[in-house]
Order: structure tokens, then sequence, then C-alpha cells
């Protein structure tokens, strides 16, 4: 049999005190020779205890490693865990991540292998056995449609060849030395900018759910939009960088937030327009309705109210993001990190 690669799992945090043991553990217990792998968690200056927790586990088990990130923006923290990687190959799992076998790693050196290829995507599911009510509304809305990028193969369940821009995750090595590393102006998105130069220079990808992870969604409405608000910046960013990477998928929640209140703004003045901007107000009202009954006849009728919600915050917030980067452009003020 041939001999297994050296492995860098990398972790990059901030604040995930009450994920990262869990995480760690589900690590920690993969069937993969310990010689082989290293846990290189990277600590952007939690404010809470994920750095003494990461801490003492280090203290037990030598394949994890506590490093730090001064910049504090999780594409920093990438970079400085892969400058560290000894691994022929990199990984990235997140801090809050629920891994239901201890096969992945394994799986992962399988694939690559077989299909003969430098990146491997992977589903990114969010049904953890953890998710509370709300979580579980989260984790249907996201996975649908109207949910997601159209153009996202995060939640592709076939196993099949991919463009790895929405959902590359594990590297060799020498990938980094062909196409640079990630670029520290992204706080959000930027693993799909360094997955959309990797597309640009030719390289493939594949999928599999033997290589499917969970995350934990966010536990509240606010949070929510929060984190599409910080996707909404990513997009802009990386729309300004590379200006063909904007698709129908980036376009949608910025007509929706930009478009719709401009129109009914031009109807106060020019009366004709009231009649369109209802007519579209009420297809979204409808088209919302409709996939969240859809989805609540599904999933559970308990889920129709909180999914109800959900969509337009993920739309609005997606819209938000992207409009405040573009006006934080124009007047200079810079790109600040929004968790």
């Amino acid at each position: 049999m041939e001999e297994l690669p050296k492995i860098s799992v990398i972790i990059p945090i901030r604040n995930e005190e009450k994920y990262i043991t869990a995480t760690l553990g589900f690590i920690l217990s993969q069937d993969y020779p310990a010689d082989k792998l290293e846990i290189l968690v990277v600590d952007g200056e939690s404010e809470d205890r994920s750095r003494e927790i990461v801490d003492e586990i280090a203290g037990q088990d030598h394949r994890v490693r506590l490093l730090n990130n001064p910049g504090r923006l999780s594409s920093a923290g990438r970079n400085v865990g892969v400058r560290m990687a000894t691994g022929e190959i990199v990984t990235f799992i997140d801090g809050h991540t629920y891994i239901d076998n201890n096969q992945l790693l394994k799986n992962m050196v399988e694939l690559m292998r077989t299909h003969n290829l430098e990146i491997l995507s992977r589903p990114q599911f969010l049904e953890t056995p953890d998710n509370n009510h709300f979580q579980g509304a989260v984790a249907i809305a996201r996975k649908s449609l109207i949910g997601h990028g159209l153009d996202s193969t995060i939640y592709t369940a076939d196993d099949k060849f991919v463009d790895p821009g929405s959902s590359g995750a594990s590297y060799r090595r020498e990938i980094f030395d062909k196409i640079g590393y990630y670029d520290e102006i992204f706080d959000a998105c930027e693993d799909v900018e360094f997955n959309y130069r990797a597309s640009r220079a030719g390289f493939k990808s594949f999928t599999s759910l033997k290589l499917a992870v969970y995350y934990y969604p966010r536990e509240s409405l606010s949070g929510l939009f929060r984190q599409m608000k910080r996707y909404g910046i990513g997009r802009y960013r990386l729309f300004r960088k590379f200006p063909g990477s904007l698709s129908a998928g980036t376009l949608a929640p910025l007509l929706l937030t930009v478009g719709i209140p401009s129109l009914g703004i031009c109807a106060i003045f020019i009366q004709p327009l009231i009649y369109l901007f209802m007519a579209i107000v009420g297809l979204y009202i409808l088209g919302i309705l409709g996939w969240s009954l859809g989805a609540a006849i599904r999933h559970g009728i308990r889920y129709f109210f909180p999914i109800l919600l959900i969509y337009p915050a993920i739309h609005t917030g997606l819209g938000f993001g992207f409009i405040l980067e573009f006006f934080r452009t124009i007047f200079g003020k810079g790109a600040p990190s929004d968790r």
C-alpha cells in the first residue's frame, strides 16, 4: 500500500470557545497516522477562552499547535497556517465544524490520488445534530435555490468534477507556490477569491460526499444578517478585483436591496411607477411565501415562520454588504472587518 502523505489541517479561529473543543476532537479522532497529521489552530486575537482551550489541548496532544494571527482576519490566518504547514496536503476546517466519521482525511488522500488533482472541493452542509429550531430553519433555507448562490456547489451531494470556485477546501502544498496565497484584504470570501484564481489557472476539482463536513449555522436572525453582510462585502471586493466574477447570484440580492427601495422613492415623484413598485414587491412577497411554505411542507410546518424571516435576512444582508463596500470604496473609508 502506498504510504500516506502528511496532512496539515489549518483552523483559522476567532472567538470559537463554544465549538473548538469538539472540532479538534473530531479531527484528532480521525483514522490517520499520528506522525502524518498536524493541526494548526491560528487564532485571530480571540476575546473569549478560545486560546486557553486550544493551548490546553495542544499540551496534551503534540499534533495540535496554536499559532498567532495578529492580522485577525481569516485570510491572514490562512496565510499564517500555510506558511507554517509542513504537510504535503493542506486542508482548511472552520472552528465550528461537525464531522460525522473518522475517514475524512483518508478519503481526501484517496480521491486526490484517484483523480490526480491538486484541489478537492467538499460539501459543507449545515444540518448538525446539535442544531436548535432556528438553526435547523437556517440549514433548510440556505440549502435551497433562493437561499444560496446559484453557482455554488457547497451543498452538492453528487460525486463529480466541479469548478473549484465556490467549494475548494483541500490542496496539494505546491499550489500555493503556483498561484500565491490568500489576499488579506478579504475578511469573507477569501477562499472564493483564492479558488477563483485557481480556476483561472486551469486547476480542476472534485467533490464527494466522502468529504462532507457540517458547519453550525448562526443562532439568531441578527447573527445571520451580519454573516451575510460580511459575505456581501467579500463579494464586492471579489468583483472589484475580478469584474468577470460578477454573477446573477451576486446581482439578485443587490437588485432587491437597492433596486426596490430606489424604485419606491422614484414612485413618489413619478406616479405610474407605483404600480411597478407594488407589483415587484408583491411578487417578492409571494415568492418568499411560496418557497417558505414549500420548505415547511417538506421538512416540517414548524419551520415556516422562521424561514419566512430567514430568506429576507439572507437577501438583504448580502445586498447591504455589497452596496456598503461600494460606498466605502467610493469615499475611501477603507474596509474594516464586520464580524
